[in-house]
């Protein structure tokens, strides 16, 4: 990372006190105490625990600080030979795929609200409430990785209309804090601990099961506020598509679909904009909170904080589709390889886990309602109070 850790908090345009102020793309991290790791899966026989040391002289364990680059520059290799030997299709065909044929149901989504009928319409709700999500966070989060294309002129026209014009974001603040902060200070205090999640005046049931319906909300409002911290040129650019999204969707509600009224059309949008927003939150700090956390002077290196501060959760049909690979059953791999499509991050999968496992580090998964009985049951210690800082590097 080219900036020094204080430059990054400067340059955030973000509070890291807990306050909701900065991006909501969808992949917190986590800023708490280790979890309860009584049906959590993680293979680390064989580790020592030693005191934490920071980048300089060595890793956890005590090992040479070129034995973690190895680590790393062999796993690299292995995962470059299966990214070489797959095709177009594979690296960004599939999931280019599934982002246009979310897109080509939308007519049917609108349609079908039309009808008088209880099942059509909810089966329209249930169609836009599932593409606004692939558009939104599937979509976002592979542009915002330019993971779509591997040209990047391409790749920013994808993350300006992915990031800005459907999920009504700002792409400077989006891929500078998920990119850049998220994924180089992975569940490092102050930086990657994603503290931005958490509402500690919210009690747990309020923040696990009504909040996330304000999303829709307070994504563009956060949006609004972060462009004070982009030029006049990308702040303007932000709110016409910002404009152009919310009023495509409303106004198809309106002709299209027929809705009589202006709050009628407003509801609708808010009840599909917010139909998985539960699942978008509580992926965010499952997969991060409650992993160990680490100062920005005393972390470990990269292979050894990736498969320490983060989560697999399992494949799920609906969250697979609409979220992608990377979010769900391939979060440990997609922060190891950012880069990678959600497909390639399912192809690699099996080399990441079976090596991790091989060299006795971490490889964190558990199920999403043993992560919910988690936090409901420890929300005070994981979501409201400050994390420790991981002294010890290893499973705690």
């Amino acid at each position: 990372m080219p900036l020094e850790d204080r430059d990054l908090v400067r340059q955030r345009g973000q509070r890291v006190d807990g306050k909701v102020s900065g991006t909501p793309q969808p992949e917190g991290t986590g800023d708490a105490p280790a979890p309860d790791c009584s049906r959590m899966k993680v293979t680390a026989e064989g580790w020592e625990p030693a005191p934490a040391l920071g980048d300089g002289d060595m890793t956890p364990g005590g090992a040479p600080l070129r034995q973690e680059e190895a680590l790393m520059a062999e796993l690299s290799e292995l995962v470059q030979k299966v990214v070489r030997s797959s095709s177009w299709w594979e690296r960004h065909g599939v999931d280019i795929s599934i982002l246009a044929g979310s897109f080509l149901l939308l007519p049917a989504g609108f349609l079908c609200l039309r009808s008088a009928q209880a099942i059509p319409f909810l089966t329209g709700v249930l169609t836009l409430g599932v593409v606004h999500h692939t558009l939104t966070v599937k979509g976002s989060h592979l542009a915002s990785h330019n993971a779509l294309t591997e040209s990047k002129s391409w790749g920013k026209v994808w993350a300006v209309f992915f990031i800005e014009l459907c999920s009504a974001f700002t792409v400077e603040q989006a891929t500078f804090n998920h990119v850049k902060i998220h994924h180089g200070y992975t569940n490092v205090i102050g930086l990657g601990d994603s503290s931005t999640w958490k509402l500690p005046f919210l009690n747990r049931y309020v923040y696990m099961f009504i909040a996330p319906l304000a999303v829709p909300i307070l994504t563009p409002l956060v949006a609004l506020d972060l462009l004070r911290n982009v030029e006049w040129k990308a702040a303007l650019r932000t709110l016409c598509c910002m404009f152009l999204g919310l009023y495509c969707h409303y106004w198809l509600l309106l002709h299209v679909s027929g809705f009589q009224s202006p709050w009628s059309a407003l509801l609708c949008m808010l009840l599909t904009r917010s139909l998985l927003a539960h699942p978008y939150i509580h992926v965010n700090i499952f997969q991060h909170i409650g992993l160990p956390m680490f100062a920005a002077d005393r972390k470990p290196k990269r292979i050894h904080l990736m498969s320490l501060g983060v989560l697999n959760l399992p494949r799920n049909a609906l969250l697979d589709w609409s979220f992608g690979h990377s979010l769900i059953n391939c979060h440990v791999e997609h922060h190891l390889f950012p880069s990678l499509s959600d497909n390639m991050c399912l192809k690699i999968k099996p080399i990441v886990s079976q090596y991790l496992k091989q060299k006795k580090l971490p490889y964190n998964e558990d199920t999403y309602t043993s992560r919910l009985r988690l936090f409901l049951r420890r929300y005070e210690e994981l979501m409201v109070h400050a994390p420790p800082i991981t002294e010890l590097v290893g499973i705690q």
